[in-house]
């Protein structure tokens, strides 16, 4: 029985690493489906900062006010952001718009499907010469591609819902009323674009255009509807290939260091776990695969701070793994029964791992929905490695290692037992760390009120905002010879960065001309004459090849407002969720409190070392918000398990013991996720580099935050039961 039981294991795992290696094999070549290939890491759409795309220029004409151009600018962004979530769009000079979109290399494809941006209007005579417009594109609040039941055949149509504002619902519904049974043209740029029938009378500003043959008939009808009329007449000057903003290595050197990092992580864990580890570390390679394949299938856009999704969700699958392997050595401890030391450990293990990527999935899926742009893109990374990782550690993961028990690594010395632990007294720490805390959080506030009062050095601002968050300078420089992105950057961007005296710069290379697009902060007349100086003596610049325009911010307002709204929100519901399922608002709150500690702690380290603030601070801060509530809540776990096992016990103490017992899980977790990123600070470009580095503080502080911070506040929350235990510490 014993060996018919091993026989099947080792075959199953056998097929096992063959279906890992056939996902590494998509992973690296693709599968030709239809002619096409898909599922190949090397097919992953990119963003603008890691491969390129089009950037195309349109020019407002006529007389115009600064409203309806700011209008215009938000109405352009939701265009581009239908072929990108990662689009960028931003003023150059007075009067005209450029619009970056990532993964392209067509101009002319992207500015036809683009479209020449232009008006859109209900109408019900298209032939009269005094044509009557009911409804315009301003008066459209929403409107999505979707599918429903026909009332007449009952079979499923795709449709466009759409819903008006109040002041266009009243006239919608005075229109449907008085001209039911006849067409309402939908006409954009003259051209009617829908003729839908209005069969019933429309109340309330919401209905729907049937007749659509496919989902993406309705979707790019719903596209136009929902971008509106635009207030300002644009047309297009100029349309051109520009490269990877942050260098043709940029992307290469993240992989490379992602492939370094998982190989330490996974000889880590066999190192640290023995028999789990490899179990863990094939789980991993599983994942990882899974998670390229996905959002190669998803056709997302892969940016920097989606390569921090990715880097954060790989830190959770390890984490998942290194919770159910502490638990199976506790078992171990007390019992010699290998076998049900890992069903229990688990078991016990599952709570505190759905908990954790519960919270952190919540906050993802907010974060989609409000956030936009790349806040957008980090999400869809992060919400999606959320679910592959849970999926790999607790049914791969769990395959593996039962496989491999079955096979005959079923000795207790393959496995480790936990040793047991003196309790260590966190909780006396407990002044000493909050002050440390305290000190650090107002060092941040300090600093930041002298930066803005322009006391500390040439600062004049509270942080280092980037050209993204603040705009500046776009200088267009032509060169006698045709320089590569890589070269460039090693040789050129430093030059430039050392004359102007500030590291905050990008630069684009315009394909197939010896021309680059130089993006700084507004220069003063000292720095424009270092910068041209040093590119014509240096680098052969052209004396007359200098065009300068001032250009907007590319992080939007709009964008930054998004992301604070998309935090609050997600911090919110992780509260609600967390209160919930532990049935005391002292956990929730705690979780909260010392989430906004290492958001703060962050800010204070960009706030002291003036690092730039631009795109990959959102990611940043982003990322600090799910890896320390995921940290947090294995603690509160154990807290709530001993609550009811040390009944009895005071709560000083049982606090001490719970942080004690996870205390390797989290200094483990903390490790193999700062080890991902550190890996990524040594072979990263200079934008990366500037990226990890605040990351890997948080990092630390979340870990610094779960064991020294949270645990003390629940208890001070709850110190006033003190007097009702029963029993006192020993």
């Amino acid at each position: 029985m014993k060996q018919a039981l091993k026989r099947k294991s080792i075959i199953l795992f056998i097929l096992g690493l063959l279906v890992t290696a056939g996902l590494i094999y998509v992973n690296v070549f693709g599968i030709k489906i239809n002619g096409m290939e898909k599922g190949s890491a090397r097919n992953i759409i990119l963003g603008l900062d890691l491969k390129g795309g089009v950037s195309i220029t349109y020019q407002a004409k006529g007389d115009f006010t600064t409203e309806d151009f700011n209008d215009t600018i938000r109405k352009l962004r939701l265009r581009a952001q239908e072929f990108s979530s990662e689009a960028d769009v931003y003023q150059e000079g007075d009067n005209k718009i450029t619009v970056d979109i990532p993964g392209q290399d067509n101009a002319e494809e992207v500015l036809d499907k683009l479209g020449k941006p232009g008006s859109l209007s209900f109408v019900t005579d298209l032939g009269a010469d005094d044509e009557k417009t009911w409804i315009t594109g301003a008066d459209i609040k929403s409107a999505t591609a979707t599918s429903q039941p026909n009332q007449t055949t009952g079979k499923s149509e795709y449709v466009v819902a759409f819903e008006l504002n109040d002041d266009a619902a009243e006239t919608f519904e005075e229109v449907t009323t008085e001209f039911q049974g006849q067409i309402l043209y939908v006409v954009y740029d003259g051209e009617a674009i829908s003729s839908p029938v209005i069969n019933s009378v429309i109340k309330g500003g919401s209905g729907v255009i049937n007749g659509m043959e496919s989902y993406e008939e309705a979707e790019e009808l719903a596209s136009i509807i929902r971008i509106g009329s635009l207030k300002v007449e644009l047309e297009d000057v100029s349309s051109k290939v520009v490269s990877a903003k942050l260098g043709d290595d940029a992307l290469s050197t993240s992989l490379f260091a992602g492939l370094i990092g998982i190989i330490i992580i996974i000889i880590f864990m066999i190192a640290v776990y023995r028999v789990p580890g490899i179990a863990a570390g094939l789980a991993l390679i599983i994942y990882t695969a899974l998670d390229l394949i996905c959002i190669n299938g998803f056709n997302w856009t892969l940016t920097l701070p989606g390569i921090a999704g990715v880097i954060l969700s790989i830190g959770m699958a390890v984490d998942a793994n290194v919770i159910v392997y502490s638990r199976i050595r506790e078992e171990l401890a007390v019992s010699d029964n290998v076998e049900a030391a890992i069903k229990t450990g688990f078991k016990k293990a599952a709570s505190a791992i759905v908990d954790g990527n519960v919270t952190t999935f919540i906050a993802a899926l907010i974060l989609m929905v409000v956030g936009t742009g790349t806040i957008r893109g980090f999400a869809q990374t992060l919400a999606l490695g959320i679910v592959l990782s849970m999926f790999t550690a607790m049914v791969v993961s769990r395959a593996a290692l039962t496989l491999l028990y079955n096979m005959g690594f079923n000795k207790k010395s393959m496995y480790g037992v936990q040793k047991e632990r003196r309790t260590v007294n966190f909780l006396g720490k407990k002044a000493v760390c909050f002050s440390i805390s305290i000190i650090l959080i107002l060092t941040g506030v300090v600093t930041m009120i002298l930066s803005k009062a322009g006391v500390i050095g040439d600062r004049s601002t509270a942080l280092n905002y980037s050209v993204e968050f603040q705009g500046g300078l776009s200088t267009t420089v032509d060169f006698e010879e045709n320089y590569d992105v890589s070269y460039f950057n090693d040789n050129i961007l430093p030059a430039i960065t050392e004359a102007i005296g500030d590291t905050d710069v990008l630069a684009n290379a315009e394909a197939d001309t010896n021309r680059y697009v130089i993006r700084t902060k507004n220069l003063g007349t000292e720095e424009k004459e270092a910068m041209r100086k040093v590119l014509v003596e240096e680098y052969k610049a052209l004396e007359d090849g200098f065009e300068e325009v001032t250009v907007s911010a590319t992080t939007s307002s709009e964008m930054r407002k998004n992301a604070v709204i998309a935090v609050a929100i997600a911090t919110v519901c992780m509260l609600i969720y967390i209160f919930a399922r532990f049935r005391d608002m002292k956990f929730a709150s705690s979780a909260v409190i010392a989430l906004i500690h290492d958001v703060f702690v962050v800010i204070t380290f960009y706030a002291v070392s003036w690092a730039t603030v631009g795109n990959t601070f959102i990611a940043c801060i982003l990322t600090i918000v799910g890896y320390s509530i995921n940290a947090t809540i294995v603690i509160f776990d154990r807290i709530r398990e001993n609550l009811v096992i040390m009944k009895g016990r005071e709560r000083r103490h049982i606090v001490n013991a719970s942080i004690t017992q996870t205390l390797t899980r989290s200094i483990y977790t903390s490790f193999t996720t700062f080890v991902m990123v550190f890996v990524l600070y040594i072979f990263g470009v200079t934008a990366i580099k500037e990226f990890a580095l605040p990351l890997m503080v948080g990092i630390v502080c979340g870990g610094y935050s779960s064991v020294f911070i949270t645990g003390a506040l629940w208890y001070l929350m709850g110190g006033k039961n003190e007097s009702k235990k029963i029993k006192a510490e020993d």
